[in-house]
């Protein structure tokens, strides 16, 4: 008989506390908010964290374990690389339709251990994956033969925090989600095959005149 594991009372802060700062950014939940959002005492939480700092690391630090679970599945499911990096997004789509833009500019300023966490999973864990992805689609014959993957990786990490730059995206202007999808999508039609762009076509459900 299979068990469920339950989150510790620690995890669950981590958590709830993540959904919090995705919808008001972190510089913008305070310790009482963050009591008030899990209908928990601020006793309770300073129980198991010592302030805030120590939230947002363990908040983040939770996250990306999830992310990189859920990477690892969509690459054990996917049938080929293009389905990968697709199943990988619709897996993120809720994130990304409701995460702070500010979120990094939070991180960055106010919280450098829980940046440089961050900064030690995309630029190790992360672009390893991005890597593994497009050599996959190289050997599928989905992905172009000539390209430099250390290069290509590199220039699709960098990517990945650019929708977030509120001077180039502004919020007001720009929806996140919508962002993020473009951005990928022009990255997989700038390294596909004529295979490769069909079937990103049709997953699109697109007719693309020759």
């Amino acid at each position: 008989m299979e068990t469920t594991v339950q989150p510790s009372v620690k995890d669950k802060i981590a958590t709830e506390a993540f959904k919090l700062f995705c919808r008001r950014g972190i510089k913008g939940s305070s310790m009482d908010d963050i009591a008030q959002h899990l209908s928990m005492s601020k006793k309770t939480i300073y129980k198991w964290f010592s302030n805030k700092d120590e939230i947002v690391y363990w908040a983040i630090n939770s996250y990306l374990s999830s992310v990189d679970a859920d990477c690892e599945r969509c690459k054990q499911e996917a049938p080929n690389a293009i389905e990968e990096l697709f199943s990988i997004m619709k897996t993120t789509r809720q994130v990304f339709a409701s995460i702070h833009p500010g979120i990094f500019f939070d991180l960055q300023k106010y919280h450098a251990n829980a940046w440089q966490k961050w900064q030690e999973y995309k630029n190790h864990d992360f672009l390893h994956r991005i890597k593994d992805n497009l050599r996959r689609g190289i050997s599928e014959g989905l992905f172009r033969q000539d390209l430099d993957v250390e290069v290509i990786a590199r220039l699709r990490l960098a990517q990945i925090e650019v929708p977030f730059d509120e001077a180039l995206f502004p919020r007001f202007q720009f929806e996140l989600l919508h962002v993020q999808t473009a951005s990928l999508e022009y990255f997989m039609l700038g390294i596909a095959t004529l295979k490769g762009h069909k079937m990103i076509n049709d997953y699109k459900q697109i007719t693309e005149e020759e």
